[in-house]
């Protein structure tokens, strides 16, 4: 079996929304940033963890992604199944037909057999496992920064509104109403 990127980033971002979801929705762009991660490519594999409901996503200001289900309840296998990722590690994928007419390799059985295993550790591991595993090794958590206000010591001063012509067209219109 051969993890790619998808599989890597999408259990490396579900951590970090996890570490962060008691601080409310937690934002792609956030994550993009703290994990070096594209964030069109957050974009693609949240689009699938939301339609697995791993994730659910927040509208408008103040929104993000928080988790779909507690982090317990989550398991490494169901993020990585969620995008699209292979766990397999035969030639045919399962289909048993590695030689093509010829059916399976001599081998099959092997692959087969460390593909159960893969997902057995896996579905093992939960999200709140790697959360714990981070806390522990002393990730720090930074609280959501407040958002700033302008606030300015001078008083606000309104325009002083003048009825004035604005053209020389108007001030003939005027001048000739009087």
């Amino acid at each position: 079996m051969r993890l790619t990127t998808k599989g890597r980033f999408a259990v490396t971002a579900m951590i970090d929304l996890a570490l962060r979801q008691n601080t409310g929705p937690v934002t792609l762009a956030a994550i993009s940033q703290r994990q070096q991660i594209s964030l069109s490519y957050l974009e693609q594999l949240f689009g699938k963890l939301r339609r697995h409901e791993l994730v659910e996503s927040t509208r408008g200001p103040g929104g993000g992604y928080s988790l779909g289900r507690k982090a317990s309840d989550i398991t490494v296998a169901d993020i990585i199944v969620s995008v699209d990722e292979p766990i397999d590690a035969t030639q045919c994928g399962g289909k048993e037909n590695c030689l093509g007419e010829a059916g399976r390799c001599m081998t099959h059985e092997l692959w087969a057999s460390l593909n159960q295993k893969m997902v057995e550790f896996l579905d093992s591991v939960t999200l709140q496992k790697l959360v714990d595993d981070q806390i522990a090794k002393g990730v720090q958590i930074e609280s959501k920064p407040t958002p700033k206000r302008a606030i300015s010591s001078q008083p606000v001063v309104k325009p002083i509104r003048v009825n004035a012509p604005n053209s020389v067209f108007a001030l003939g219109s005027a001048l000739a109403k009087t």
